[in-house]
């Protein structure tokens, strides 16, 4: 059986993505009128985000797994060009783009109000074949230091050299997945894998009016176009793993889509990290189904993270611990990440040494105030200098394998190692940055630790009510009796 404990592994991966970049731009706001100068609704935009799309979404979505991606594709030398450059940067992603002065960045402009897509704006040209080869120079430099390869094709004109790129990254022994967007898949003849969708598979020749077409149909296409094999995405019947020898079927893993922007980018970048990564092609398969149904329950072009990854399978595999356990740094990165995609961080801290029924109501109270809830733990020589050296009962790693358990918490990170410290989350406080800190008891606002920083950074603080009777020192000193 698989242990979710494995994603520790997922920053042994390397991958170099390289394809039609982009500018995503997204103008949200709500609706509340129709137009009087055409039958059309009126948003009144009330902020907007821009974020790496196209090839770069899925050089995002590798590094926001803990993979190292870098990201070869053709921009302008224009400010679209600079600010997703700028992006990446943020992004943790390694940026080989190619600026030209005849060309321009490729931006996309949605409009969105109460978490629907109105309208899309495309500015784009289409390359040309020139500016493609120019790529390939750089291509062949860098393709060594890499394990796997994604070709991200969206008919931009990135990839006219295409099968060029491939015989390159087969000679060097590297797997090639390609995420395909014209209907003769023999353009792709080399790659290892190649992940259509339904309406690609369709264009290429595919049928899939039954299973046994479907699987008869897409043997015969690889075959014909000389690819190994093919991950179909099937919307809402799952994803179809096929071999020239086997299949495997993945039901679809979504309670409620919200935005399918990006799915395919998450799939082909879960898939290719985790291959990087050692894992075997079903695993990685299976993951990646999970990964798609995450994603799409998000709004716009997001990202999957590892913590979530692991959740999501130890659900599947009706484990009560996913047994992954981020380091503080990537914990730290994570939640950065997280809050580039608009959600809302909430903190709280506390020992936390035996889990009652007091804390189970506080955290998941405490997580309702936003999207993803950070828990503050002290190590355990915080708490003996708090609680005395009868304390803590249960030793801190056992305290983060229990809170790590409730489905309400996303991050525990431990604090309070050292007398220096001053036992207080201060200094964790001000590197998770949270929109929220959540304290609960007979606290007051203006003595919590950090509510003056959370504050002054445009935050709230909330005081959350305790349950009645419930302490752990209550429940030693009742069994001590």
């Amino acid at each position: 059986m698989f242990d979710p404990a494995r994603l520790d592994q997922l920053s042994n991966a390397s991958v170099l993505v390289i394809g039609d970049v982009m500018l995503d731009r997204y103008f949200i706001g709500d609706t509340n009128r129709i137009s009087p100068e055409a039958p059309v609704p009126v948003v009144r935009i009330g902020h907007t985000e821009d974020r790496a799309g196209g090839a770069a979404n899925v050089a995002r979505n590798i590094a926001h797994l803990d993979g190292k991606a870098s990201l070869l594709g053709i921009i302008g030398n224009d400010s679209d060009g600079r600010l997703l450059q700028d992006l990446l940067v943020q992004e943790k992603v390694h940026s080989e783009l190619l600026s030209l002065n005849d060309a321009r960045t490729i931006s996309k402009t949605r409009i969105l109000s109460r978490h629907q897509q109105m309208v899309r704006l495309d500015m784009e040209d289409t390359f040309a074949e020139s500016q493609s080869e120019q790529l390939s120079e750089h291509f062949t430099r860098l393709v060594q230091q890499y394990d796997t390869v994604i070709l991200s094709d969206y008919a931009k004109g990135t990839l006219a050299s295409v099968r060029k790129l491939i015989d390159t990254a087969r000679a060097a022994g590297k797997r090639v997945l390609v995420d395909p967007k014209t209907k003769d898949f023999s353009k792709y003849r080399g790659a290892t894998i190649i992940t259509p969708n339904l309406t690609e598979f369709r264009a290429a020749g595919g049928d899939d009016s039954s299973e046994e077409a479907m699987l008869a149909s897409a043997r015969n296409i690889l075959n014909t176009a000389g690819i190994e094999i093919m991950l179909l995405t099937r919307s809402e019947q799952g994803m179809s793993l096929i071999t020239p020898d086997e299949h495997h079927h993945f039901p679809a893993e979504v309670l409620e889509v919200s935005d399918v922007t990006g799915a395919g980018d998450t799939v082909i970048a879960t898939l290719g990290t985790l291959l990087s990564a050692g894992f075997e092609l079903s695993d990685a398969a299976w993951l990646a189904n999970l990964a798609a149904g995450i994603v799409v329950a998000k709004l716009g072009a997001a990202t999957v993270s590892p913590e979530e990854l692991a959740a999501k399978a130890s659900h599947q595999l009706s484990s009560k611990n996913s047994g992954y356990h981020p380091s503080t740094e990537q914990s730290l990165l994570h939640i950065d990440y997280a809050r580039q995609q608009g959600e809302r961080i909430v903190f709280t801290n506390g020992c936390f040494d035996i889990l009652h029924a007091g804390h189970v109501r506080y955290l998941a109270q405490a997580r309702a105030l936003g999207d993803r809830l950070v828990v503050g733990l002290n190590s355990d020589a915080s708490v003996r200098r708090l609680k005395g050296d009868e304390r803590p009962v249960n030793n801190l790693e056992d305290r983060m394998e229990v809170l790590a358990a409730l489905a309400c918490v996303d991050w525990v990170i431990p604090f309070g190692d050292t007398q220096e410290e001053n036992d207080t989350p201060e200094q964790l406080i001000r590197r998770v940055q949270p929109q929220v800190l959540a304290k609960g008891g007979d606290y007051t606002v203006d003595t919590v630790v950090g509510a003056d920083f959370v504050q002054e950074n445009g935050g709230e603080v909330a005081i959350l009510p305790t349950l009645e009777g419930r302490s752990t020192t209550g429940l030693i000193d009742k069994v001590r009796g």
